[in-house]
């Protein structure tokens, strides 16, 4: 159909004689479209997505193979000012995966165009060296009969991951930016994140989906025991939230609310793994986790790392 992102972007008589491969980094504000783009740029629900803001907070890579093309595509965590520690880190993995991207795709919502200028939403002295294409998203939002969309020159692209508008030609011209290099990956591989990492994801992508707006964000999850090669796959979390008040909304009334998180979370395991889950999950408090460096450090938080700039 017009504008699938799955239809070839590189023409069988125009196949490259060697391998491209790189790194690209789908940065911007938060909620600006970057994980619903990435599914639908890979196929596959890896990323969550809220209407919330700050629901990225762990870099999420995903896959695209075609041809003698392969796109590493890096779902970023939303450039914000913190606020916490917690949003330190985030904006912290931000840049750091921005920097060491091949392309840079600057995402910005089409209903408010025009985007900033990068440099400046990243708060850099300098521009990074990688090539930055401004890729308005949510495009179907904006009425066809607005002809003067607003562009940054040729690296401007409008698209949609809800009708695929815009992302062949968003691939063609990241393509035509990627080194020539060997995969990285095997080619049918879509992501490169273990299992664990999508359990915590789904689980959180559910209390976003279930809860107001306070708990969601003061909610993690950590996988305890995961026991792959069984029939269902046995996965045990425990889920973290920092205050006992919040403990209890989480549970519901009469278990109800944390049942719906689990059967959410674990119908969109079943799908990615294509196999039967069974997930028992536990709720603890853990006072003010998000503002604790040693505790960010174990749910995948990495401490500050210096780095020049850009």
């Amino acid at each position: 159909m017009p504008g699938d992102p799955h239809e070839p972007t590189v023409s069988p008589s125009v196949r490259p004689s060697v391998q491209q491969c790189g790194h690209v980094a789908l940065a911007g504000r938060p909620n600006v479209g970057k994980s619903a783009l990435l599914n639908a740029l890979v196929g596959e629900h890896l990323a969550i997505v809220s209407p919330k803001a700050q629901a990225t907070r762990l870099p999420v890579v995903g896959l695209r193979t075609e041809a003698d093309v392969q796109f590493i595509f890096h779902d970023l965590p939303g450039l914000l000012d913190p606020d916490y520690l917690m949003q330190q880190r985030m904006r912290e993995l931000a840049l750091q995966g921005a920097r060491r991207a091949d392309v840079i795709v600057h995402l910005h919502p089409a209903p408010e165009a025009p985007a900033p200028d990068f440099t400046t939403l990243a708060g850099l002295s300098q521009p990074l060296p990688a090539p930055v294409l401004t890729v308005y998203t949510k495009a179907d939002l904006v009425p066809d009969r607005l002809t003067d969309r607003p562009t940054d020159g040729p690296g401007a692209h409008w698209v949609s991951a809800t009708t695929g508008e815009g992302i062949p030609e968003l691939l063609r011209e990241i393509a035509a930016l990627l080194p020539i290099a060997p995969f990285e990956f095997p080619a049918d591989d879509l992501g490169t994140q273990p299992l664990r990492f999508f359990a915590v994801e789904y689980l959180r992508e559910a209390a976003f989906e279930l809860l107001g707006d306070e708990v969601p964000y003061a909610f993690t999850a950590e996988v305890d025991e995961f026991r792959e090669h069984t029939d269902p796959v046995y996965i045990r979390a425990t889920l973290y939230v920092e205050r006992n008040s919040q403990k209890g909304i989480l549970i519901g009334e009469g278990g109800r609310t944390i049942k719906e998180l689990g059967r959410r979370a674990r119908m969109r395991l079943e799908q990615l793994m294509g196999q039967r889950v069974f997930l028992e999950t536990w709720v603890k408090v853990l006072a003010n986790w998000r503002k604790d460096g040693a505790l960010l450090e174990r749910f995948g938080f990495p401490g500050h790392r210096s780095s020049s700039d850009p």
